[in-house]
């Protein structure tokens, strides 16, 4: 991939449609998270036209699904068709993968996804899949994500899946504490382990990881820059401005909106071309491709 013209790489876009028919999450799921991000856009956008999208803004895009089956008995996207699909847009995609870390074959799946799929990395979202990071039957998953020397992203903080149902249709938010993360990155020095989102109501909890572990990174999708946490905004802005990554939660938060709002933070000139390209290029190695 060419990054000498691209203007940024956003870290964190969702695929939630495969092109025929099919969505990574039901129809209730899908209509409360557009009500919570007030998404007045094309919630369901397929793999073409994101890549359509982010050529037309001269930005790269990670894109993955989250295959949440055993927790939500719905049948996930494929990370192989994602992989295969973002190979034909390689000038703007970068392919992450997704496995369920409550399957037996979880271990052997990342492996393959790496090996025979080229996804660059994974992305895992511990509420929705109804996992706690730091139990010990995660270990190995971990390790073999190590061993593939690809970064893990995963979804911490509250979650718009689900919010507003009864229940959070049973979506437990405590899964999605940062600080259950701790372990794995201590235990996994090698991992590279990326905190995605401001992690609201854990935001210190998660500038104290990034801060105490090298390995440790934070995405900033998911929320309008205007409302990050003033001690993040802080944060980024000096000791962690090697840290932090633009990323959207696109196709919940636009790029354009994102942009927009990001303009409007008090940051030093040399931060924002790190948050919004550098950091992720290196974090990547895009730069090696």
């Amino acid at each position: 991939m060419r990054t000498d013209s691209l203007a940024a790489v956003d870290v964190h876009v969702h695929i939630e449609a495969d092109g025929h028919g099919h969505y990574s999450l039901d129809d209730e799921l899908i209509a409360a998270s557009a009500r919570y991000f007030r998404a007045d856009h094309d919630r369901t956008p397929t793999l073409e036209q994101i890549a359509g999208l982010y050529r037309s803004l001269n930005m790269a895009a990670v894109v993955f699904t989250v295959d949440a089956g055993t927790a939500t008995g719905h049948r996930p996207l494929s990370s192989e068709e994602i992989a295969e699909q973002a190979a034909a847009h390689g000038d703007v995609l970068i392919p992450f993968g997704s496995v369920d870390p409550l399957r037996a074959d979880a271990v052997e799946h990342a492996r393959r996804l790496v090996t025979e799929h080229g996804v660059r990395g994974f992305k895992f979202h511990p509420s929705l899949q109804g996992f706690s990071p730091s139990d010990s039957r995660m270990y190995p998953l971990w390790a073999e994500i190590e061993s593939l020397q690809v970064p893990a992203l995963f979804h911490t903080g509250q979650t718009g899946i689900g919010a507003g149902l009864p229940g959070g249709r049973g979506i437990k938010l405590r899964l999605s504490d940062p600080m259950l993360l701790d372990d794995v990155a201590a235990d996994f020095p090698s991992l590279t382990v990326i905190l995605a989102h401001p992690s609201v109501p854990w935001a210190d909890s998660a500038i104290s990881m990034a801060t105490h572990k090298s390995n440790v990174y934070i995405d900033l999708s998911g929320w309008s820059p205007k409302y990050f946490p003033p001690s993040l905004v802080r944060a980024a802005n000096s000791y962690l401005q090697d840290k932090v990554l633009f990323g959207t939660d696109y196709p919940l938060l636009t790029p354009e909106r994102w942009l927009r709002d990001f303009e409007t933070l008090d940051l030093k000139p040399g931060v924002r071309p790190k948050i919004l390209k550098d950091n992720a290029v290196r974090l990547l190695g895009l730069d090696k491709d």
